[in-house]
């Protein structure tokens, strides 16, 4: 089986940052990571290039491939804030419709900047996201 593309680095997440060239993409990328660190208390960790992780979790599909992901992670991508975070943890719908200007997927959330949304309401979805996926290690990402 090919091996996951996307794994912890060396890489210096405030040497990624640094380097973002969008002042305001920049600034959001801090206050970002300083949500993250709140809400796991963890360091985090670049994941390949331009992910930044927080913990792991190893998950196995049915199929038996298997392969780490981190247990909470955000990316500041030249188009968007991306989120990785779901809606499957009690009270999400309602934070979703709290939250402000976005666009969601099945496991992504976009955000232009930080400045559209209400900033506990994504401390509470962050949250509400790490604790599900926190609770559920081994079982696949959705």
């Amino acid at each position: 089986m090919a091996e996951n593309k996307t794994r912890p680095t060396a890489a210096s997440v405030d040497d990624f940052i640094a380097a973002i060239e969008n002042p305001r993409r920049r600034a959001d990328a801090r206050v970002s990571l300083a949500l993250y660190k709140e809400v796991t208390g963890l360091q985090p960790v670049m994941w390949g290039p331009s992910i930044i992780g927080f913990g792991s979790i190893h998950y196995v599909y049915e199929t038996g491939r298997e392969g780490d992901m981190p247990a909470a992670a955000f990316s500041p991508r030249k188009a968007n804030m991306t989120f990785y975070v779901g809606d499957d943890f009690p009270g999400a719908d309602a934070l979703y419709a709290r939250l402000g200007k976005h666009k969601k997927s099945l496991v992504c959330l976009y955000i232009n900047k930080l400045a559209d949304v209400d900033l506990d309401v994504l401390r509470e979805i962050i949250a509400g996201q790490y604790a599900a996926d926190s609770g559920k290690a081994g079982a696949p990402p959705v």
